[in-house]
């Protein structure tokens, strides 16, 4: 097997990085934010970041290529580093502190690219998770003073915590019906949104969470610790890793209902 402790290292190099920037420019009156061609907000902030991450990366892992949100894909090859500078940027623009920075290594293989490394940073929570490929999922403040990552046991839908992100795009999906369903079958639902539920998921308090509309940079890195955690990493089809573009996480024991009550069409679809 492949080691990864020197990409799992500068990960969080580059996250360190990362949130030295961001933090920099969270609630600060004068943040300039832009409107992009899909209509959401991008931040002066998560430029920099990507920037910033980008560059240490051009300088440490040359012949790695790089797909960032905000400026797209650089190079070729078995070996890319996804990154979302900002996963939560509406959170982040508004002071609210659920916002983190996104950090993935993907590897091609037989499957095609699959995360290997994945570092999951939000700085204004001063919370930071990460995993490798056969490392296991851990949560600290560094390295050296880390806890590993368990899921749940949780085997009952009654007895479940479900998190998610919003109401519109279910129902936009057609699937707000089996959503619903699926939320009166929870012991309990709240939206938390964004990279936080899968890292919930992943520690075990929270045991399954979904989003219908996810792309591949709000995804690689929380898969890789959702899975090195114990727990199941699929599309809303029942593929494994953040291929689908749309997320269902869960401790495994749920994934199977997860998925039956997601996939149930509105009357109206």
């Amino acid at each position: 097997m492949a080691d990864y402790h020197d990409d799992l290292r500068l990960a969080h190099v580059l996250a360190d990085a990362a949130d030295a920037a961001t933090m920099d420019r969270f609630q600060a009156l004068d943040l300039k934010v832009e409107t992009k061609p899909d209509m959401t907000p991008v931040s002066e902030a998560d430029k920099a970041a990507e920037e910033l991450i980008r560059g240490q990366l051009q300088r440490a892992r040359p012949r790695d290529a790089i797909l960032g949100e905000e400026y797209g894909v650089e190079g070729s090859g078995p070996r890319r580093w996804v990154i979302d500078p900002i996963d939560g940027t509406k959170n982040y623009v508004r002071g609210v502190p659920v916002w983190a920075t996104l950090i993935a290594l993907m590897e091609a293989g037989e499957t095609g690219f699959q995360p290997v490394v994945g570092v999951v940073s939000a700085p204004a929570l001063g919370r930071r998770w990460w995993a490798a490929k056969g490392l296991g999922a851990y949560t600290g403040r560094s390295l050296a003073s880390a806890t590993r990552l368990g899921v749940s046991q949780v085997a009952s839908l009654e007895d479940a915590s479900f998190a998610y992100s919003s109401l519109s795009g279910w129902e936009e999906q057609g699937r707000l019906d089996g959503f619903l369903d699926l939320t009166r079958a929870c012991w309990r639902t709240r939206a938390y949104g964004d990279f936080w539920p899968y890292m919930m998921v992943a520690e075990g308090s929270v045991d399954i969470c979904a989003e219908p509309e996810l792309s591949l940079w709000d995804m690689a890195a929380v898969a890789i610790v959702v899975q090195e955690a114990g727990g199941t990493y699929t599309g809303l089809d029942g593929r494994h890793g953040p291929h689908s573009g749309n997320a269902a996480a869960s401790n495994g024991l749920l994934h199977g209902e997860l998925l039956s009550y997601l996939n149930q069409e509105s009357p109206e679809a």
